[in-house]
């Protein structure tokens, strides 16, 4: 009797319902269950709405190489939406893909794939920007939609720069440089010796105990506080990223020792040296050798006045002739 009451009872709300109609069934909805009738809600305002998204939105290439930029329609209502790509670089944004062709520097390097994905070919260094997606769809409630791709171009290394003291006193400090200024992202550096990677520091490892150095990986500088002979050898440094690594050409380092008898001992052959130079020069004044001493008195040849002219013979020796002489 009760369960055949109850039964009576719910068919007869439902009967109830469904003659309120769909927004009394709403109503009853919002009662019992409030979030599904909220994401219900939330569905229909979305529809005709137009919406992005990407498979890749931090694609990694190496230089030279193609990579695709990938922005996909979900949803719209529109069959012809305007799509648009903008590139974000240095704080200025230029246009990439307007007017239904390629523009700037990606003319004639890149194409649309699909509806709105952007390929390019042959990416360079300067490539390496913020992108983005912009669609708009008129017949859609919600019209733009728009998503960003940040596309990096890793370039490998080329040979660093590097420089090594040829020769270094025992006990000096020493500098050694590795540089390298296109590699991306930056470049780290690791140093050898003989072949034979250097750790940061040689305290860190009791192979290098006799060592006094510290290495940076960020800057490729290689310091010695003081050398030793064990820090002879042969040096080279390695530049890597994720593209790839290069090196540079070995360069050997002597050291060797400082020999202070030996310098004293040169100086004193030096000073001695220059002593009897002094000494002989002295001596030469002395003696008179560099007083230039002529015998008798010079000869001057007699002037001649201005107007006469010397003529001689064998017979007559010198005969005076005047202009104003006559015979």
């Amino acid at each position: 009797m009760a369960t055949g009451a109850g039964t009576g009872s719910r068919a007869g709300r439902m009967r109830g319902e469904r003659a309120r109609g769909p927004s009394a069934a709403l109503d009853m909805a919002l009662r019992r269950r409030p979030a599904l009738a909220l994401l219900l809600l939330l569905r229909g305002c979305l529809l005709g709405a137009v919406n992005l998204k990407s498979s890749n939105r931090n694609p990694v290439v190496q230089e030279f190489e193609s990579v695709e930029l990938s922005c996909i329609i979900t949803d719209s209502q529109t069959s012809d939406p305007r799509i648009e790509w903008k590139k974000i670089q240095d704080a200025q944004t230029t246009y990439v893909y307007f007017d239904n062709k390629i523009q700037g520097d990606l003319a004639g390097r890149a194409e649309l794939l699909g509806k709105t994905s952007l390929k390019i070919w042959n990416v360079t260094r300067t490539d390496s920007a913020l992108y983005r997606c912009e669609v708009v769809a008129r017949d859609d409630h919600k019209e733009i939609d728009e998503i960003v791709i940040e596309l990096t171009v890793q370039v490998k290394p080329v040979s660093p720069v590097c420089r090594v003291p040829r020769a270094v006193p025992a006990g000096k400090a020493a500098t050694l440089t590795c540089q390298e200024g296109e590699g991306s992202p930056r470049p780290r550096y690791s140093w050898y010796r003989d072949d034979v990677p250097l750790p940061t520091d040689s305290r860190a490892n009791p192979r290098f105990r006799n060592s006094s150095f510290l290495f940076d990986a960020e800057t490729g500088t290689l310091v010695f506080s003081a050398v030793h002979k064990e820090d002879s050898g042969r040096y080279y440094c390695i530049a890597s990223n994720d593209a790839g690594s290069a090196r540079c050409e070995e360069q050997e380092m002597e050291v060797y020792d400082l020999n202070i008898g030996g310098i004293i001992g040169g100086v004193l052959v030096v000073l001695a040296v220059l002593a009897l130079i002094t000494a002989g020069i002295c001596c030469a004044y002395r003696r008179g050798y560099f007083i230039n001493k002529q015998d008798g008195d010079s000869y001057k040849n007699p002037g001649r006045p201005d107007g006469v002219n010397y003529i001689r013979t064998d017979e007559e020796g010198d005969f005076r002739h005047k202009s104003s002489f006559v015979i």
